[in-house]
Order: structure tokens, then sequence, then C-alpha cells
């Protein structure tokens, strides 16, 4: 009861921290514009500057939006691969899942001659074939280290694996770009530096709808993901179907990692540190509580890194990659020097 009572404490702190953020991504930017001038665009009122008007609503909006949805669901897909595994360093990108769906979107941007706008001789066309693209290259890597899971019982040896598969991915993507032209080399480069800007205000009920599909699935699994804790057999005499949970860890996972992956490009360590944040703000890994402290801490590092990318005092922005690192690492490297006093798994 405590514990549950010291959770609650947390939801209304991180949703706080949550809205100034997600208000500053709005008023902060490589362009001043005052906050008050922001606060009566978004209001609705009247104002002489139709570029500012543009910049917040077309612009600030949108990628403001993306990053709390895409970090929350990066973060969800890292605590959802670390309880399946029993890994605390598995995660979208450590496992090659982000890798996978880099292959599926080289694959059509480089080799099928498609691009984010407009595509050639598919049947689908824009980002729709590049998230399907996605969503089956990330799913066939899950597939492959799901079925090593079942023939490799050490998570060292599983998350090796998990890397050298990915290695193997980066070959293909290699070879791709060695013999596409240079405008679909340059353009995939800059899809995979990462960036939240990649959703405009009309994709933007799309992307909504299918993170909030993968995030609401992700909440149904909390009763399995707790008794897989303790291990697949005490899970299975308590009831739990192991073969049916997988695959819906598996397809909440998928959606998630593709559908962000195909918007905002392979975006590391928000998957992989954020559920070990949130483990040590808990200090627990009952996923009734960890899990929505998981989904509000990764919007609020990617609003944060959102906010970093936008060099002080300059018109430059940072690649977004460039940033994560920054908060990411060092949460990791924390973690292994103290994993014997965190607890993972129960």
């Amino acid at each position: 009861m405590n514990m549950n009572r010291q959770a609650l404490l947390f939801y209304p702190i991180l949703l706080f921290f949550l809205f100034l953020l997600f208000i500053g991504s709005l008023i902060y930017g490589a362009v001043s514009i005052p906050p008050e001038c922001v606060i009566d665009i978004l209001l609705g009122k009247e104002t002489d500057r139709i570029a500012w008007q543009n910049i917040v609503l077309q612009s600030r909006l949108p990628q403001a939006v993306t990053a709390m949805l895409a970090g929350a669901s990066l973060a969800v897909s890292g605590l959802l691969l670390q309880t399946l595994f029993r890994n605390p360093l598995a995660g979208p990108s450590i496992l090659g899942i982000s890798d996978g769906a880099n292959l599926g979107v080289a694959v059509v941007m480089l080799y099928l001659g498609g691009s984010l706008r407009q595509l050639s001789d598919l049947p689908i066309n824009g980002y729709p074939a590049i998230i399907l693209a996605a969503f089956i290259g990330a799913c066939a890597i899950l597939g492959i280290i799901l079925y090593f899971s079942s023939k490799i019982r050490n998570n060292v040896m599983l998350l090796i694996v998990g890397i050298m598969i990915g290695y193997l991915a980066s070959s293909i993507i290699s070879i791709l770009n060695f013999h596409a032209s240079t405008d679909k080399v340059h353009a995939y480069v800059m899809w995979g530096l990462g960036n939240f800007s990649g959703v405009s205000l009309a994709q933007l009920p799309f992307f909504i709808s299918c993170l909030s599909i993968g995030l609401f699935l992700s909440v149904l699994l909390i009763k399995p993901l707790n008794a897989l804790l303790l291990g697949e057999m005490y899970a299975a005499n308590l009831g739990v179907r192991i073969k049916q949970a997988r695959m819906f860890i598996l397809l909440c996972t998928g959606i998630l990692t593709a559908v962000t992956t195909a918007f905002c490009g392979p975006i590391s360590f928000i998957g992989l540190a954020v559920p070990h944040i949130a483990r040590l703000l808990l200090g627990s890994s009952n996923h009734k509580m960890l899990l929505p402290v998981t989904l509000l801490t990764g919007s609020c590092v990617a609003l944060l890194c959102n906010m970093m990318m936008v060099v002080p005092g300059m018109n430059t922005i940072l690649p977004l990659n460039a940033v994560t690192p920054l908060i990411g690492a060092p949460v990791i490297i924390y973690v292994i020097i103290n994993r014997k006093n965190i607890q993972y798994f129960n």
C-alpha cells in the first residue's frame, strides 16, 4: 500500500513536468517568439505575425506531440523487451529491432526507389509504404530474436546474438547504400539522423492513432508482464498462456517501434535508458506502477531532447541522435555499476 501511495505521487509530478516541457517546446526554438504571442496563437487569437503562427501551429505543435508520443512508445517498447527477455540491456536498438526497421526502410528508399513523399512502381505510396516496410523489418528481427530466446537460456549470449543480427542488417544496408544513387543515399542518411519534425499536422492523426493502439495494447499486458517477472514456469502455473503473451508483446513492440522509426528515424537510448530511470524512481518492478511511470518519463525525456536539439543563440538544429546519448549513456553506465542495488525482476 505504501508503494502504491508513493507511486501515485509520481503521476502528478511527471504530468507537471510533461506540461512544462510541452509548453517549453512550443516557446523555445531556433526562431525567437515571445511566450505571450505563442499563447495567443494557441488560443486562436489573431496576430500580425503570420510567420510566427505558421511556425507554432505547423511546426512546433506537431513536433512536440510527436516527441511526446514517440518517447512514450520507445520507452514502453524497451520495458516490454526487458521483461520478455529478462535482460536489463534489452531494447529496440540493442537487440537489433531498430536495425530491422532500418533495413525495411532502406529496401524501400534505396532499392525500390521510394521516398517519404512519393513512391514509384509500388501499390502504396509515401509514409504508408515506409511504415509497412519498417513494421515488417522490425517484426522479422523480433521473430528471429524470439526463436533464439527459446534456444539460448543465457541472457548475455542472447544479447550477443541480437547484436550480431543487427550487424547483419547493417551490412545489407551498407550494400544497398553502395549501389544507390547519391540523392537516395542522402535522403536515407538524413532520415537516419533522427528527428521529431517528420510528422506534419495533416499526418498527426494517423501517427497518434497507430501509437495509441500500441500503447493501449501495452496496458492490457500488465498482468502477463508481472507474471513473466517470476519466470515462464511460474507464469504458466498462474494461467498465463506464454506463447499468446509473447505474440501480443511482439505485436505491441512491433507497432510502437516500426511507426516511431518510420516517422522519426532510428532513435537511440530512449527505449533502453528510460525504463531504468522509471525503476530508479519507483524502486519497484511492478508493471502496474512501472508502465505508466515509464510512459510519462519517456515523454518527458523526448521533449527535453527536442529542446536540447536547438543550439542557444544560433539558428542551428542538432540531430536527435546527437542529443539522446547525453541523457541515455550516463543512465546506462550508472545502471551497470549499480546493477546489484537495482531491482529488475522479482
